[in-house]
């Protein structure tokens, strides 16, 4: 069973914001977190913030770019992606 990733509503009226590059690898995060779960160790510098909420970076250099994630409902398979932009403004 495959997960169910959803975009806070503020996030969505960021991604017009977001470098092309930025926005295609935050589209393939997504992806990645559908087919294979939140614990994604095969992305650039990833980490788990907390027992719910993970990140990444998205696109490294100046401005570092990161993904914030968090797993609303274990048994639904249910991910929310809360943020996604410059390293510091990211919610840790």
């Amino acid at each position: 069973m495959q997960w169910t990733v959803t975009i806070k509503k503020r996030l969505e009226k960021q991604l017009g914001q977001l470098p092309k590059a930025v926005k295609a690898s935050l589209i393939a995060l997504m992806k990645d977190i559908e087919n294979y779960g939140p614990v994604r160790g095969n992305w650039p510098n990833y980490g788990q913030l907390s027992s719910s909420r993970h990140h990444c970076h998205l696109k490294k250099g100046r401005p570092t770019y990161v993904a914030v994630w968090e797993v609303k409902n274990k048994e639904r398979k249910l991910v929310e992606v809360i943020y996604a932009g410059t390293h510091e403004k990211a919610p840790y």
